[in-house]
C-alpha cells in the first residue's frame, strides 16, 4: 500500500457522490429552518440536487429570511412560503424533507417535531444541547420510520474516506492515543452591550426552549456558539467533528470516564463558553485528548487542527484543508499524504453527504452520518463540558447513558425548558 494507491482510490470515491447527485428521481418537498449561513449552504446543495422543490423556509429573524427566500426564488423560480414558526410550516406545507440549521438549543425539538410530521430530516451538528435531547432524538427518528442525517460531512470527505483505510490498514500500527485539538488565532475583545432586539427579530422565539436572556448583537447570528444558554462552545461545536473522526476509527463508541477543565482568559463581553480547554477520556483500549484554544494561533506547529493517531509504526494527522499524513517512526521513510477534495462556500462536503442522504431515503436504509452516531459524538462532546462544569472528572455508563452513583452529575444530562416548551423524552 503507497500513495499511488491512495490516491487512485480517493478519485474513484470522489466520483461516487456524484453519480449519485445525477441520477434522476423523486423531487422532494423541502423545508428549511434557519436560513442563515450554514443552513443556506446546505439548502443550496439540496437545490442542486435538482431534486428537492422548496415549499417553505422558516426564520425567527426577517433580516435572514427575506433575502434567502429571494435568493431561493432566483435559483430556482420556486416562491416557498414563509413562517416564523416551525409548527405552523410543517402542519401547512407537510414537506417531506427538512433542514434544521438553527442555533444548537433548537436542534432536538424542530427535528422530533419533523419526523412526527412524516418528514426526513438533515440536521446540522451537535445534534442536541443536552445528552438526554439527543436520545430522545434518536427514538423520535426510529419510531416514525424516518431518515435522519447529521451534518457530520467528514464521513464522506474523500481525504478522510481514505484516511480511515489507512488507519485501518495497520500501517500505522497499534494506536493507543489520540488527540484532536482546534487551535485558533485573536486577542479577545471588550463585547457590546445588551440591547433592544433590531426590528424583523422575535428574540423570545429565538431563545425559545432556552432561558429568555437580554438580546445582544454579538449573540446573533454566529456568537451563539460560544455562549452556554444556546451552545457548548468549542467543545460542542467542533469538537463533535473530529469526536465523530475517532469514533468513527474505533469499535468503541463511548468513553468509561471522562475529566476536563477550561476557563476564559480573554475578555470577550457576554460570552461565557471556555476559550482554553482541555478534555481527557478515556475509553478501554485507548486514551483520547481534546483540547482548543482560541487564542494565539498554531504557528509552531503543522498543523492548526484536526486529530493526531499515535500509532506504533508512526503519527497519522487527519485534517481538514491540509488533507491527512502519516508520518513514520523510521526517519527514512518519508511521510504520506493525500490532499482533500472539498467544496465551495466554506470548504465542505455537504454535496456528498446530501446524495447519500436522499440514497438512504429511497433505499430505506441508515445514512452514513445516521442520528445514533451523530448523538454519540454529540454526546462525548458534551461529557467534557458536564465534568468542566462540575469540575471533576465522571464515570459514564455508555449502555444506559448515565453517570453511575452520581446524582448530581446526572442532573446535567438534561435540563428544564422555558414557559410552553416541554423537554423530550
Amino acid at each position: 500500500m503507497n500513495r499511488r494507491t491512495f490516491v487512485a482510490s480517493a478519485a474513484a470515491t470522489a466520483a461516487l457522490p456524484a453519480l449519485s447527485l445525477a441520477q434522476p428521481g423523486k423531487t422532494y418537498r423541502t423545508a428549511v429552518v434557519g436560513t442563515g449561513w450554514w443552513g443556506m449552504n446546505i439548502l443550496g446543495e439540496a437545490i442542486a440536487s435538482k431534486r428537492c422543490k422548496v415549499v417553505g423556509m422558516c426564520d425567527v429573524d426577517e433580516s435572514l429570511l427575506n433575502p434567502a427566500h429571494g435568493k431561493v426564488m432566483q435559483l430556482t423560480g420556486d416562491q416557498p412560503n414563509r413562517y416564523k414558526d416551525f409548527r405552523e410550516m410543517l402542519a401547512k406545507e407537510k414537506p417531506e424533507i427538512v433542514i434544521v440549521g438553527t442555533p444548537d438549543h433548537w436542534h432536538p425539538l424542530i427535528t422530533i417535531a419533523a419526523v412526527n410530521a412524516g418528514a426526513h430530516v438533515y440536521v446540522e451538528k451537535p445534534v442536541s444541547h443536552t445528552i438526554r435531547e439527543g436520545r430522545a432524538m434518536v427514538k423520535a427518528a426510529r419510531a416514525a420510520d424516518r431518515v435522519v442525517q447529521v451534518g457530520t460531512h467528514r464521513r464522506v470527505s474523500p481525504h478522510n474516506v481514505e484516511g480511515l483505510k489507512f488507519l485501518r490498514s495497520g500501517m500505522v500500527g497499534k494506536i493507543h492515543s489520540i488527540r484532536c485539538f482546534v487551535h485558533s488565532g485573536g486577542r479577545g475583545n471588550v463585547g457590546v452591550p445588551n440591547s433592544e432586539p433590531p426590528p424583523g427579530l422575535d428574540w423570545d422565539m429565538y431563545c425559545g426552549p432556552a432561558a429568555l436572556i437580554p438580546f445582544n448583537k454579538g449573540l446573533h447570528t454566529r456568537g451563539f456558539r460560544n455562549h452556554l444558554n444556546f451552545a457548548n462552545g468549542t467543545l460542542g461545536d467542533w469538537g463533535i467533528h473530529w469526536i465523530d473522526q475517532v469514533l468513527w476509527w474505533s469499535e468503541e463508541k463511548t468513553p468509561k470516564s471522562v475529566y476536563s477543565t477550561g476557563s476564559r482568559y480573554l475578555p470577550t463581553g457576554i460570552m461565557d463558553a471556555p476559550d482554553a480547554q482541555v478534555a481527557i477520556y478515556q475509553f478501554s483500549d485507548f486514551t483520547l485528548h481534546w483540547e482548543h484554544r482560541r487564542f494565539a494561533g498554531n504557528n509552531a506547529e503543522k498543523h492548526p487542527l484536526g486529530a493526531y493517531f499515535y500509532g506504533a509504526e508512526g503519527t497519522f494527522h487527519m485534517g481538514w484543508r491540509d488533507g491527512w499524513t502519516f508520518y513514520p517512526v523510521d526517519g527514512r521513510k518519508q511521510p504520506i499524504h493525500m490532499e482533500p477534495s472539498l467544496n465551495e462556500p466554506d470548504q465542505q462536503n455537504i454535496r456528498e453527504l446530501w446524495a447519500d442522504f436522499l440514497n438512504a431515503i429511497e433505499t430505506k436504509r441508515r445514512p452514513v452520518s445516521d442520528i445514533e452516531t451523530g448523538h454519540q459524538a454529540t454526546a462525548i462532546s458534551l461529557l467534557g463540558m458536564l465534568s468542566m462544569k462540575l469540575g471533576r472528572s465522571i464515570a459514564w455508563d455508555g449502555q444506559k447513558e448515565e453517570i453511575p452513583g452520581d446524582p448530581e452529575a446526572n442532573k446535567l444530562l438534561a435540563r428544564d425548558y422555558r414557559g410552553e416548551w416541554k423537554y423530550p423524552t
